[in-house]
């Protein structure tokens, strides 16, 4: 079952498809990595998962790759009232440590270390970069932003600040027992969230050794 092409296809296991038939007939499809997602599922699901998989490979005498993905940090705003609020482009937006519900015009971000890290015109982006603000103005505990691509937004939605650097580890203490059970397992590779600085690599890297390969994901 030799594959002659330079593109490798990761396929993610879920509750949908973690039958050994259905993790057959991906490989056999084309799949060249399966990804074991530690943002969701338990570990014992993981680990049957990933024998599965082993299983598979013996079988058919032929190595296939297991990826561990890390849930690294999760930056979030606040709750909304039901049904979420709409932001419109050319209007402002308040993020503040406020913890009561929001609305139109702000929302809590229970994210002090994101107000300590803005710079005048930093980009934010909201539920996996479907919408974009901009900072005009910031202090330790807000930040007054311009909607410069508006849309829907409902509660606990991620927030990235992609030209920010933060003082965050991209490894949370869930991430270090997920990683240790990853390792013990006997996973291909290890993929980081959140990474930042060459630190961040080095960090997990000293935990890692050489039990896996390291793959950083934007």
């Amino acid at each position: 079952m030799r594959r002659n092409r330079n593109a490798k296809i990761v396929a993610t296991l879920g509750p949908a498809s973690s039958s050994e038939e259905f993790i057959r007939k991906l490989f056999v499809a084309g799949v060249d990595m399966f990804r074991l997602n530690f943002s969701h599922g338990t570990q014992a699901e993981h680990k049957e998962r990933f024998d599965t998989v082993r299983r598979i490979g013996r079988e058919l005498n032929r190595p296939i790759g297991i990826l561990g993905d890390l849930q690294g940090p999760k930056l979030r705003v606040g709750t909304f009232a039901p049904g979420g609020i709409t932001l419109v482009p050319g209007a402002t937006f308040r993020l503040d440590l406020n913890p009561t519900e929001g609305d139109a015009n702000r929302v809590n971000l229970p994210h002090p270390e994101i107000f300590a890290a803005l710079v005048q015109g930093a980009t934010l982006l909201l539920d996996d970069g479907k919408l974009e603000l901009r900072v005009e103005e910031f202090g330790r505990d807000f930040a007054l932003t311009r909607v410069v691509v508006g849309g829907h937004l409902t509660d606990r939605k991620g927030v990235n600040v992609p030209s920010v650097l933060l003082p965050i580890s991209p490894l949370t203490e869930k991430d270090r027992r997920d990683l240790q059970y990853a390792l013990e397992l006997g996973v291909d590779w290890i993929a980081l969230s959140f990474v930042q600085r060459p630190e961040d690599i080095f960090e997990a890297r000293a935990i890692i050794g050489d039990k896996a390969l390291i793959m950083t994901k934007l």
